[in-house]
């Protein structure tokens, strides 16, 4: 899923907290584990000739930025503070993707000049520090921002996605390493199957399209929606 519309963040960091791992080594293997499988899906899309390089670097240099410093926010807060963050967090993010469900359903023209630098480097200190900050659905807001912004196609989008969600992944993982928040226990085993997992992902999305796309895109919406109303009723 993460492969094809991002969102992996909202199976894997839930899973690592129901396992009773503490939520700052949560935090940080969750990002351990998921950085394998992002590389091995920018490796895929970009051999395959979907990311727009030099707009796509910009935009991992700025993600990169921001990663690092939503990182450096986390280890600061206490595990109180921060689940009082994700409990805020979480309503935001379920209300965007259900307002963008219809996301990719309409063609446009893509965006050239200084506007898609501009927007390239805004989208990626954005999104990065919110993957540094907390994580799930990152992958999806970059191919909402890439099509919605940028009028990339969604295989281009999803390409562009993870090459900067690569570089937001390394800022942050970075910092939790430094901070002894990463389980590599837990993480090595979890790389393994993400590398597979996104292996697959690339491979399909490459394959079928947009007509694949869209649906796992809604389907990592619909699972950030169930997840928040268990965290409301739990």
């Amino acid at each position: 899923m993460d492969a094809v519309a991002g969102g992996g963040g909202i199976i894997t960091l839930p899973a690592y907290l129901f396992a009773g791992v503490p939520i700052h080594v949560a935090y940080g293997t969750n990002k351990f584990g998921n950085s394998f499988g992002t590389a091995i899906a920018t490796f895929n899309y970009g051999r395959g000739g979907f990311v727009r390089w030099k707009p796509g670097f910009l935009c991992a240099v700025f993600s990169l930025i921001g990663s690092w410093l939503g990182a450096r926010l986390v280890v600061a807060l206490s595990a109180q503070a921060l689940q009082y963050c994700t409990m805020l967090l979480l309503p935001a993010v379920a209300i965007f993707m259900v307002m963008n469900r219809n996301i990719g359903k309409e063609e446009k023209e893509e965006l050239t000049g200084k506007k898609l630098y501009w927007r390239s480097a805004l989208i990626g200190f954005a999104v990065g520090a919110y993957d540094g900050f907390f994580g799930p659905g990152t992958g999806t807001f970059m191919v909402l921002a890439f099509t919605g912004l940028l009028g990339y196609s969604l295989i281009n989008a999803s390409a562009n996605a993870k090459l900067v969600n690569l570089a937001s992944n390394v800022g942050a993982l970075i910092t939790y390493i430094g901070h002894g928040d990463v389980l590599f226990l837990l993480g090595i085993p979890a790389a393994v199957c993400s590398i597979l997992g996104n292996y697959l992902g690339t491979r399909l999305a490459i394959k079928i399209g947009g007509k694949f796309i869209r649906p796992v895109l809604l389907a990592a919406m619909a699972l950030l929606v169930i997840k928040l109303i268990y965290d409301m009723l739990a």
